[in-house]
């Protein structure tokens, strides 16, 4: 199977803090460029860009990258939609800009584009009102990726179940509408991980590979469940990555990290201690 890192993982060096819980990393800064050094530097088969952390979308600046993409040899995702994508289907804006960045991607040679539906912020009380917001939205939106043979991978942002990602995944019946599985966020929404990993590896077309563990305060809050390097949290990454093969998954495996356990030092050594837990589990020296 094939590794890679997502550019969230570096977050906090692009200027992005959770505000309250994270603090700003002492004069130092990264831009795209630094992130892809360093990706091949550690040895993956690709990347996922998170497009957030982009200055530019000009055509120069997309030829510059794709040549250092392939320069590399990266299989590439784009990524769109942070923090709250569709605002669960009531964005039409959002959708505009969906369908822009589905150009990008084409133009970096990402053949899947990471996308999101919504968040826990957007997400309305009403099941019937948020499938039927988000399912005509992304009726909206994937014929634009269908004529562009890109394929749309919905992540489970926090703001569905494992049963309805896979009921708004089945509505729209299209080839290029597939998952994004981020395997720590279910949990959160105190979800048992394996059920959701059985669930959505069959629909798999990108992952955010994360585990978690258990901190302090209201479990009910997204710090009570801080990123920690994999292996060392409570996620049963060796049940992700069975199911994945079972469903002859072919994409990445990049690693996230979004909000680091204070306990775990810095997110480099995440990543990197995060990369050696995968080859191990998966059998890449």
């Amino acid at each position: 199977m094939k590794l890679g890192i997502d550019s969230y993982c570096y977050h906090r060096y692009f200027g992005e803090i959770y505000p309250g819980i994270q603090t700003r990393p002492a004069g130092r800064r990264m831009t795209v460029d630094d992130f892809l050094k360093r990706a091949k530097r550690y040895g993956v088969d690709g990347v996922s860009l998170e497009s957030c952390f982009f200055p530019s979308f000009s055509p120069d600046a997309l030829k510059r990258l794709r040549e250092r993409l392939d320069e590399y040899g990266f299989e590439r995702v784009w990524a769109w939609g942070h923090p709250n994508g569709l605002g669960s289907g009531t964005d039409r804006k959002a959708e505009w800009d969906l369908v822009a960045h589905i150009a990008y991607a084409r133009a970096v040679g990402a053949g899947t584009m990471r996308i999101v539906g919504g968040s826990r912020r957007t997400r309305p009380d009403s099941w019937t009102r948020h499938f039927r917001q988000l399912r005509a939205a992304l009726r909206r939106v994937v014929p634009a990726a269908e004529d562009a043979e890109v394929t749309l991978a919905i992540e489970n942002h926090m703001d569905l179940t494992g049963d309805e990602m896979v009921e708004v995944i089945e509505s729209i019946g299209s080839p290029n509408l597939g998952v994004t599985l981020d395997t720590g966020n279910n949990l959160r929404l105190f979800e048992d991980p394996v059920e959701v990993f059985r669930k959505l590896a069959p629909y798999t077309r990108a992952t955010h590979i994360k585990d978690i563990a258990a901190w302090r305060g209201d479990p009910k809050d997204f710090s009570f469940w801080p990123s920690v390097p994999l292996g060392d949290g409570i996620v049963d990454l060796r049940a992700v990555v069975g199911f994945l093969k079972k469903a002859k998954y072919r994409g990445l495996l990049c690693v996230e990290v979004d909000f680091l356990h204070p306990d775990h030092g810095e997110e480099d050594q995440a990543v990197r201690k995060s990369l050696a837990y995968l080859r191990k589990i998966v059998g890449r020296r």
